[in-house]
C-alpha cells in the first residue's frame, strides 16, 4: 500500500495527521503538487512537483495509484479514478470514497458544475475546521485498520 496525498488543496492539519500516521506503520507517502510542499525528512516520504495546469496533479496520481492504494483528495472526479483502479480515496474533510459513495459524490458534483455554468451562485467549500480534523483523523485510522496498518 501506498498513500498519494493531492497536496495543493489539502490542509496542513491533515498533512501533519498523514506524516504521522505514514510513520507509525511504515507506508510510503507520495505528496503531489504544482509548487515545492514542506515534507519531514524521512525515506519513507517523497515530494513530486508536477507542471502547473489544471488537474496535473491528479492525471500525475491517477497514472500511478494501484489496488489497495489510499488517495487524500477532495477532488470528486480524482476519487473515482482511484476507486475504478481498485483504490480508496479520503477527502481531507473526513468523507471515505469508495465503491458505495464515489459515484454518488460524483453525480453530485456534476449537478453543482452544472448549476455554476449556469450562473448559479453555489458557494466554496467551508474552511477546515477542528471537527474537519477529528473526522479525518477518525476516517483515516479506520482505513488502515481495514488494510492491516
Amino acid at each position: 500500500m501506498k498513500i498519494y496525498v493531492d497536496a495543493d488543496g489539502c490542509p496542513k492539519a491533515a498533512k501533519e495527521i498523514l506524516f504521522r500516521a505514514a510513520q507509525r506503520i511504515g507506508v510510503p507517502l507520495v505528496l503531489v503538487a504544482n509548487r515545492a510542499i514542506h515534507c519531514p525528512d524521512s525515506p519513507l516520504f517523497e515530494r513530486v512537483v508536477v507542471g502547473s495546469g489544471l488537474d496535473v496533479a491528479d492525471a500525475w496520481i491517477a497514472e500511478r495509484v494501484a489496488e489497495g492504494d489510499l488517495v487524500v483528495s477532495a477532488d470528486i472526479p480524482l476519487a473515482a479514478k482511484v476507486v475504478e483502479k481498485g483504490g480508496v480515496a479520503l477527502s481531507p474533510h473526513g468523507e471515505i470514497f469508495d465503491p458505495e459513495t464515489v459515484g454518488e459524490r460524483l453525480s453530485v458534483r456534476n449537478f453543482m458544475q452544472e448549476l455554476r455554468s449556469g450562473g448559479v451562485t453555489t458557494g466554496g467549500p467551508a474552511p477546515f475546521s477542528s471537527s474537519d480534523r477529528e473526522r479525518f483523523a477518525n476516517a483515516l485510522n479506520r482505513l488502515l485498520l481495514r488494510k492491516g496498518g
